[in-house]
């Protein structure tokens, strides 16, 4: 099967240069169609989809600028490239924002037109190429989210069972050392688990999927569910975990089921970095367009040389000189990921031996999204 010849659309109201851009174009194994005005064109853009469009500015009826403008919202992956006899810097400038791939001042020769559709052809060869490794990239994605989920991930609970049912004594009595190496594999399986659940985290949030759940909501209400349930967490470790009132009557934009992982990250690590009998406040703030929810803690603070790098994934922090905290690595990039398809930010402040102060900026829900 011989290859599909690349197809050149030529949109000028000068017959002579349709006719003469056609036949060098056919001549060098393109496949030349032509229009005489812009709204023609247009329409052959939807019948032909051309590979690339050279698009006179003046016309009669709708101008170069108009085609311009539709055939970058209909594929803004066609190569278009202006001719004109009224060449200027600023229409040249116009053309380039309007999407234009370049610019052919009249009159040009049949080596300058080949030229520049040579180049054109080889960008509209690099998109296509472009599109084609990202599609290839998304299925191998999916395949493998797949393969972690099901493949990986159910066997791994079954072994987690297993270990439940041998340190219960269920199949026959464990010895203290048996029960010590059981107990670090079964940990380490944990710690296994917890990867893979807050790597499917990382993906899932890469495929855009919150974008579609926003709602409007309001934030004191989210946090006292999260404070409530992080409560025993705290104490356990001897933290003050208090959520200051906040009497702010402003909605964000956000999903709850989402926005609660964000929290409960940021408190669980305020509790585990924190120092004995210390506390952790969080605490809501407005902005003209957002809302503020600040997690301050009395902790260990981070050092500055890793405040660059701690929303990177898999970064983590030596919680003291002997060891490296517990953790994956990817809860701070995962929470980055939520406020970021929140249309929000994050932010952290911080001192060595005084604490830190995580701050997630949400915006507002606009006053249409909360109508009934």
């Amino acid at each position: 099967m011989l290859d599909k010849k690349p197809v050149v659309l030529v949109i000028d109201d000068e017959e002579s240069m349709r006719d003469s851009c056609s036949l060098i174009l056919a001549k060098d194994g393109f496949q030349p169609e032509t229009a005489e005005n812009g709204i023609i064109g247009f329409e052959k853009v939807q019948d032909v989809n051309p590979d690339i469009v050279l698009i006179d500015l003046k016309m009669p009826g709708i101008s170069g600028f108009e085609v311009l403008d539709k055939i970058k919202e209909y594929d803004p992956d066609i190569i278009s490239i202006v001719i004109t006899g009224y060449a200027t810097v600023e229409s040249a400038v116009e053309a380039m924002k309007k999407g234009a791939y370049d610019f052919l001042p009249k009159p040009f020769t049949p080596d300058q037109l080949r030229i520049i559709i040579r180049r054109g052809s080889e960008r509209r060869l690099l998109i296509r190429e472009t599109e084609r490794l990202r599609r290839e990239k998304m299925l191998m994605e999916e395949n493998f989210i797949t393969m972690v989920s099901h493949q990986l991930r159910s066997p791994l609970g079954t072994i987690a069972q297993y270990f439940e049912v041998i340190l219960g004594g269920m199949v026959g009595k464990v010895e203290s050392r048996q029960e010590e190496m059981l107990v670090k594999a079964r940990d380490r399986l944990k710690s296994l688990m917890g990867l893979i659940n807050d790597w499917l985290d990382m993906a899932r949030m890469n495929k855009g999927h919150i974008v579609d759940r926003l709602k409007p909501l309001f934030m004191n209400e989210v946090l006292e569910d999260i404070v409530e349930f992080m409560q025993p967490s705290a104490q356990k470790d001897n933290i003050q975990l208090e959520l200051v009132p906040y009497s702010g009557k402003d909605r964000v934009q956000g999903d709850d089921e989402t926005l609660k992982q964000v929290f409960s990250n940021l408190i669980t690590n305020a509790i585990k970095y924190n120092k004995p009998n210390g506390t952790i406040k969080v605490f809501l703030e407005e902005t003209e367009d957002s809302v503020a929810v600040n997690v301050e803690d009395t902790g260990i603070g981070i050092p500055e040389e890793h405040l660059n790098y701690i929303f990177d994934q898999f970064y983590r922090i030596k919680k003291n000189d002997e060891k490296k905290s517990g953790g994956t690595g990817l809860g701070l990039s995962i929470a980055k990921k939520i406020v970021e398809s929140h249309g929000g930010t994050i932010k952290v402040s911080s001192e060595t031996g005084k604490g830190s102060i995580f701050t997630v900026f949400l915006p507002k829900a606009r006053p249409e999204s909360e109508k009934e």
